[in-house]
């Protein structure tokens, strides 16, 4: 019963998927000894409009039973299904709906591919280069014709043809970090559990799209439990490690609360802090990890809220009616917010919260030692608005083409991105100490003269509970990247 409708709408026609910040933290508002006088309180910044120009498809958004939040279920993914107005089932891309987002289009935004009037890429277009090492993309179930629509996609966009491997989080990798898989074998199919299926293309295909020269590595959890994945993560540590390092990206998240509740996270009885550990103590050289805000506005999400992995948030791609590139605004479902259980701690204690380690966010919201702040989401972000969503094509549960948007765009394709860029900094820059390789690169720029501007796009439009605004902001983060520079 609980996947009838998902897969009713698949066989009527569901194959579109679409889908500063200044907090005032009430318990930090002592006066800050460590404050420069000249430094203005701060202020949130007022709520402003995509621009008037943008033009918005009409049609209808789905949320998939496996983007919805349900106690005990699992785990969540972060996409949603836009349906356009008087579109059935969708056969071939383009010409058959124009407003949807493609590989040479998204490198033509983000400045990481060739240049078009517009950002209107003729003939698909040419698409993003680079990239090194694996992008491991961490799921739940089995896709098995995950390879095939993969070949499809790359070849339908112009793509080179992918490096592709999956590997089964199964219980043949015996115990790893003292959690053990529970199943032997190939995990169960993705599309009788909540539509797995087309998380785990858009992941393969995003990913690809962004980086084409990397490797691509899906690994499939037993189930959506967070202590299945978790071990997953730990094996696409083994497997990025082995071919030198990169990236990995989890496009799926818990309700904070949920995954510190074993009643809730499928058994799990572990603190934040304690799960931080498969993101950065145990594949560390040269491996960055990434992980969906989420898609219910002003959320936030675990692992999305470790401060060892790239928080994804989401905006819009704003276009006018003709299709030519606007601008950028917050989504409004971006997931964004404090932290409720990672904090910086006094005295310093890695495995009990941030700390020097992951100090890239302390000149946002710290303060004197004992105020404690919490870690923000999201860091950056990419198009994630269903109605600005990307083409993704899954044949597993009968479909083809998809409109898809949610952050589950935002992880794979800001992976791929990072790891094109070729800093290869993972979370011990140097080798020595553990450190957030990759997010203080990027938070380093936020108030630079001249690189911040070069480098990103400063989303100052749009709300998703918080308003965007200059600088970093709960919605998009310090902003979306402009080029492979300081990535």
């Amino acid at each position: 019963m609980q996947n009838q409708n998902w897969r009713f709408l698949n066989r009527a026609a569901v194959v579109v998927t679409v889908t500063l910040l200044v907090v005032s933290f009430s318990s930090f508002a002592a006066a800050q000894d460590n404050m420069t006088p000249e430094q203005p309180a701060a202020v949130s910044a007022p709520y402003q409009a995509p621009p008037a120009a943008a033009f918005r498809p009409q049609g209808t958004v789905i949320t998939p039973p496996g983007s919805v939040s349900s106690p005990g279920k699992g785990v969540h993914t972060n996409y949603k299904i836009f349906v356009p107005a008087g579109q059935t089932q969708i056969w071939s891309a383009v010409p058959q709906y124009t407003y949807a987002e493609y590989p040479a289009s998204m490198a033509c935004v983000y400045k990481v591919g060739p240049i078009y009037a517009g950002c209107v890429p003729a003939n698909n277009g040419d698409h993003a280069g680079g990239g090194w090492g694996a992008i491991a993309l961490v799921d739940a179930y089995d896709d098995p014709k995950a390879a095939s629509d993969l070949a499809y996609f790359d070849t339908y966009f112009k793509l080179p043809k992918a490096n592709f491997t999956k590997v089964y989080a199964n219980s043949s990798f015996g115990t790893l970090g003292g959690l053990t898989a529970s199943c032997s074998g190939t995990p169960p199919p993705a599309n009788t559990n909540y539509g797995w299926d087309v998380e785990e293309s858009l992941d393969i295909e995003w990913a690809h799209a962004m980086a084409p020269a990397a490797k691509i590595i899906l690994v499939e959890a037993c189930s959506q439990n967070l202590q299945d994945l978790l071990f997953a993560e730990y094996v696409a540590g083994i497997k990025v490690a082995a071919d030198g390092g990169g990236d990995i990206s989890n496009s799926w998240g818990y309700p904070e609360s949920c995954a510190v509740d074993p009643n809730c996270n499928g058994g799990l009885s572990l603190t934040e802090p304690q799960d931080d550990n498969f993101f950065y103590r145990y594949y560390w050289n040269h491996i960055t990890y990434f992980a969906s805000a989420g898609d219910t506005g002003a959320e936030v999400l675990y692992p999305s809220a470790s401060p060892w992995v790239v928080s994804a948030g989401g905006t819009t791609v704003n276009r006018d009616a003709n299709g030519n590139f606007l601008s950028e605004s917050c989504w409004s479902d971006s997931g964004g917010g404090p932290s409720a259980y990672e904090f910086w701690q006094s005295p310093e204690n890695i495995s009990t919260g941030l700390g020097p380690w992951t100090d890239y966010q302390y000149e946002l919201f710290g303060g004197a030692p004992y105020q404690l702040p919490a870690r923000s989401t999201p860091d950056m972000s990419f198009n994630a608005d269903p109605a600005s969503g990307v083409w993704v094509y899954d044949t597993d549960e009968g479909g083809a083409w998809y409109v898809v948007g949610g952050t589950s765009v935002s992880s794979p394709a800001l992976a791929g991105i990072v790891n094109a860029s070729n800093n290869r900094l993972g979370q011990a820059p140097g080798g020595l100490y553990y450190g957030a390789g990759e997010n203080t690169l990027l938070y380093s720029q936020l108030n630079t003269y001249t690189a911040y501007k070069a480098n990103f796009y400063d989303v100052t439009t749009g709300s998703n509970g918080h308003a965007a605004g200059a600088g970093y902001d709960q919605c998009t983060g310090i902003g979306s990247p402009r080029g492979k520079l300081g990535k």
